[in-house]
């Protein structure tokens, strides 16, 4: 019986032929915390007795959620990182390198690893074909002290993205569309394994968006296969040795099939406060905006920017319109500035922040006054998630979220493509 891309990977890190809902100890390459969940896993690594971590070149401390830091409480637990860091020989991405998930498709992760994080958006990684997945700052201790973890084998349901994507429709249009089509619960616990002739042809880029997002249909990982485009990518940044092809065997086993005709699909929103609470554009009122965020670590990439520019370029913000723009890293900022896509977005109104997480997870460079609307390309719209429990947060592309900034309310990009 052939094998999934999520039991292949598992197998080849157990060291033997594993099926879905086994339980099996596997070798980790690569363990990450971020300043949120990073503190707690020094402190339950100091309890177990553990001043070294066994991989330190793959074993990473992030500072980007409160990335510099709003209050000296998160300025101590900086430095609880930054001196385990130290003592332990870890890696440590400080304040300004970028958003953990950017950096590691940037810098640590390969095709065929397994990449366990302290953060539930660790499943970008999966656009590399690697598995990828979050865990507890317990588990992830354990992980940086032993390069090892368990893990239950997940079922996999594969999705078959077909066909050329209607005028106005990105990738951040699909996964939403995906997640309304199966529920925020659709996939708990099982992989997601993307695949058709639409994701054959996706940039890397949109393969990070739609990796990002499968945790917010409950899944466990979601994964791409690695071709040519995951090649240009690795050579791109300098890591093409790293290269190898992952993929599923022709007669592996899925748990569901699902496809998707992307020529059929519009522009689509995730409403409040629900990823899951989706709507074609064309179907929404006109809900005025208060707050526009484009970037995070799902579209903060130098093509969503690009996308966002192009639109804006020549345009002006509405009044009463905050556009904020965070690029995912440092070397996507520097990009965006050579390729003058950061003027443009400043000359049409945007304030641009440092790379960091600080808006999405409401920690500070964009906390919501009570009943404001915020339209962010971020991956989750929970209430209370951009720092207040009485404000209204709404998901979209970077492009709805831009031509949004520009008419002052919820609106449908195709107007002027």
């Amino acid at each position: 019986m052939g094998k999934t891309i999520a039991e292949k990977i598992i197998s080849s890190h157990a060291g033997r032929d594993v099926k879905p809902n086994d339980i099996t100890v596997v070798d980790v390459d690569v363990v990450m915390a971020q300043d949120g969940t990073g503190p707690l896993a020094v402190s339950q690594l100091k309890k177990m007795g553990f001043d070294k971590v066994k991989n330190p070149a793959k074993s990473i401390f992030f500072i980007d959620h409160a990335s510099p830091s709003p209050r000296k409480e998160l300025s101590n637990s900086h430095t609880v990182l930054r001196e385990y860091a130290g003592n332990a020989g870890m890696v440590l991405s400080e304040v300004g390198e970028g958003v953990c998930h950017q950096i590691l498709v940037e810098s640590f992760v390969s095709p065929g690893d397994i990449v366990i994080g302290a953060d539930s958006h660790t499943c970008t990684s999966g656009a590399l074909g690697a598995f990828a997945t979050g865990m507890g700052s317990t588990d992830i201790a354990v992980g940086f002290a032993l390069a090892k973890t368990w893990l239950m084998v997940p079922p996999t349901i594969k999705v078959n993205f077909n066909n050329a994507l209607a005028k106005g429709v990105y990738a951040k249009d699909l996964i939403i569309h995906l997640i309304g089509k199966i529920t925020a619960e659709g996939a708990t616990y099982k992989a997601l394994e993307f695949s058709g002739s639409r994701s054959s042809k996706m940039s890397i880029e949109d393969r990070f968006t739609i990796s990002n997002m499968a945790v917010e249909a409950g899944a466990k990982a979601g994964i791409f296969e690695s071709d040519e485009v995951t090649k240009e990518y690795l050579n791109s940044i300098g890591r093409a040795a790293l290269y190898k092809k992952i993929f599923a065997d022709d007669d592996a086993v899925y748990e569901d099939i699902i496809d998707i005709d992307c020529s059929e699909l519009e522009p689509m929103i995730s409403k409040p406060h629900t990823v899951d609470n989706v709507s074609p554009v064309s179907m929404m009122e006109k809900v005025k905006v208060n707050q526009v965020l484009i970037g995070t670590c799902t579209n903060g990439r130098l093509s969503d920017l690009k996308i966002a520019a192009d639109i804006l370029k020549g345009r002006k913000v509405a009044s009463g319109v905050r556009l904020l723009v965070v690029p995912a890293s440092r070397k996507i900022y520097l990009d965006a500035l050579e390729s003058g896509i950061i003027k443009t977005l400043i000359e049409s109104g945007a304030v641009v922040e440092s790379p960091g997480c600080g808006p999405c997870v409401g920690v500070h460079q964009g906390a919501l006054a009570d009943n404001e609307v915020c339209l962010s390309t971020q991956n989750r719209n929970f209430k209370g998630r951009m720092g207040n429990p009485d404000s209204f947060i709404y998901l979209s592309s970077p492009a709805t979220a831009a031509y949004s900034a520009v008419k002052g309310y919820i609106a449908d990009v195709r107007e002027i493509l």
